[in-house]
């Protein structure tokens, strides 16, 4: 193992208990449900499933760009304090004293990823951040992981990556990588499949012990 990849929201710090939240209090203005089944399947990728629901609950003439003004006015105010997820800053310790190269790949943007690494004080960690300007598909495609194993001019089978979302597992399974799970709240009762290990938390294990779970017999 070279190098470990990491996805960023909902795994790195929970925004998506947050955005769930705030997309539900959103719809709920407007006299409309958002249930978490639903919301579960947009997770990881882009909002063209999210607006879909909302055109389908509300009418296609709906506002899409008040919709989103308002969920994230109400997302930042919850994020004003934000917090690494249990773990998250040991395993990018340990992965540096191991010697791996660290890798994100999110299909967010980069301006958000980043905002948040610097409050986190996470960002030195990173050798490679790949994100939503750098492809043409976000996941569940593999275009982030080919393009992160690309830029860390490694072979995929030298990569473990990080996620909590059935898309993300998608896109690092399809794209070659062994896969660990490490759900936040809203993703945790999903149908998770072709995953290497699962843990409740990065607290769980160390990061040593990972890898050598997963690694080939």
């Amino acid at each position: 193992m070279k190098a470990i990849i990491f996805d960023f929201d909902g795994l790195i710090i929970d925004t998506e208990t947050v955005w769930y939240e705030a997309y539900k209090e959103t719809m709920g203005f407007y006299q409309a449900e958002l249930p978490l089944e639903r919301f579960v399947h947009c997770i990881g990728t882009d909002d063209t499933q999210l607006h879909a629901f909302f055109r389908e609950q509300l009418g296609e003439s709906c506002n899409i760009d008040e919709i989103e003004a308002l969920a994230k006015s109400l997302h930042k105010g919850k994020m004003k304090t934000p917090q690494a997820r249990e773990g998250v800053r040991e395993y990018l310790e340990e992965a540096r004293k191991l010697g791996y190269k660290i890798a994100l790949a999110s299909s967010s943007t980069r301006e958000w990823v980043t905002h948040y690494l610097h409050e986190l004080e996470l960002l030195h960690y990173f050798d490679v951040m790949i994100t939503q300007e750098d492809v043409q598909k976000v996941k569940p495609a593999p275009d982030l992981y080919l393009k992160a194993i690309e830029a860390l001019r490694i072979h995929s089978s030298e990569a473990v990556a990080f996620e909590d979302s059935l898309n993300g597992c998608q896109a690092a399974v399809t794209a070659g990588l062994k896969c660990v799970i490490v759900p936040n709240p809203v993703t945790e009762s999903l149908p998770f499949e072709k995953h290497s290990l699962r843990l409740a938390s990065m607290a769980e294990k160390r990061l040593m012990d990972v890898i050598e779970l997963i690694k080939p017999s």
